[in-house]
């Protein structure tokens, strides 16, 4: 560890130490949060909102915004207990830590949460504080059950503040789903985020699209989301209106090649390519002078594909077969 280091902390050292008096300021108004009724404490939610349209800033809005949902919390969410050793009701109530956690949130940073240390609890407090312009908030989850889980928990608080609070599902109908988005804040999984993206971008009257405006979201385990899924394109895909035929003669002509040879498989890319050697074999079988040229370009995909299908995909593993249908097994999620 440098001199320097020693002496003036880490970066993230610093920037924690310049937190936590807004951290304590929150606290500091713990006392006066207590002494309102259920009522009161309800009716804070429509004074920011007219604050916030008198030209207050989200920022400026924070350490009383933060403070109210430290008392909602506490007043309306259970604490988990799934064994069932403690046996009085324990309610929730964030931590100067969580709060802290919640303002890295809001200024858009990166907080690092161990399992346990209340994520779920911290996402509410810059997810109200952000849905009170009304443009919407997304809380990006890992898997369906966690989605609706959180909305679930978090949602006697949110009601009792006056927001609303949805979940979006892979197997939703377009109403329930219309529904979801339409809240004030929403759950759901990136996959089914960038898919509604997609599916609205598909559509050809504007009031079709269920997601509505972009307008802030908290990711949780965003290195996993941003970093190692993003590696997997989200594709929407339709029956091919071409004949299958190529398919069935790209996949004869993979069986005959030889890996390292005449293709090469990158597993990190879960790609293949044709050597140029490759190319000459495949040129050959399908009796053709150039699988580039104008008219045959199509064939290098074709057999590429079926090539990747061979080499990189194996049954079980990355797909399953049900009936008469080949089902894709998400690596990350399964």
């Amino acid at each position: 560890m440098g001199i320097l280091t020693k002496v003036f902390g880490s970066a993230n050292e610093r920037i924690l130490k310049g937190l936590k008096p807004i951290a304590d300021h929150i606290s500091s108004l713990e006392d006066n949060m207590k002494s309102l009724t259920d009522a009161e404490l309800r009716q804070m939610t429509d004074k920011f909102r007219e604050r916030s349209s008198s030209g207050e800033t989200l920022d400026d809005l924070m350490p009383e915004t933060f403070a109210v949902v430290r008392e909602a919390s506490r007043r309306m969410l259970i604490a988990p207990n799934p064994d069932n050793t403690i046996k009085t009701i324990k309610t929730m109530r964030p931590f100067d830590v969580q709060l802290i956690g919640g303002i890295v949130l809001h200024q858009g940073k990166i907080a690092e949460m161990a399992t346990g240390e209340g994520k779920t609890l911290v996402a509410t407090l810059p997810a109200y504080l952000n849905a009170l312009e009304g443009k919407g908030v997304h809380i990006v989850t890992v898997n369906d059950y966690l989605a609706d889980r959180d909305r679930n928990w978090m949602l006697p608080m949110y009601e009792f503040l006056g927001l609303s609070a949805g979940a979006i599902q892979s197997n939703q109908g377009y109403e329930e789903k219309m529904a979801a988005y339409r809240a004030d804040i929403t759950y759901g999984t990136n996959n089914e985020f960038g898919f509604d993206y997609l599916r609205d971008n598909m559509r050809i009257h504007l009031e079709e699209q269920v997601q509505g405006e972009l307008n802030y979201a908290i990711v949780d385990e965003v290195d996993s989301i941003l970093i190692d899924e993003a590696r997997t394109p989200l594709i929407i895909s339709g029956p091919s209106e071409e004949s299958t035929e190529k398919y069935f003669i790209a996949d004869k002509i993979a069986r005959k090649l030889k890996p390292g040879k005449h293709y090469e498989v990158k597993e990190k890319e879960k790609s293949a390519h044709l050597t140029d050697e490759g190319i000459s074999i495949v040129e050959k079988e399908l009796g053709i002078d150039s699988i580039y040229s104008d008219i045959h370009m199509d064939w290098p995909h074709f057999i590429e594909q079926s090539l990747r299908a061979h080499s990189l995909f194996f049954k079980d593993t990355d797909y399953v077969v049900q009936g008469k249908e080949v089902i894709i097994v998400d690596e990350f999620t399964g």
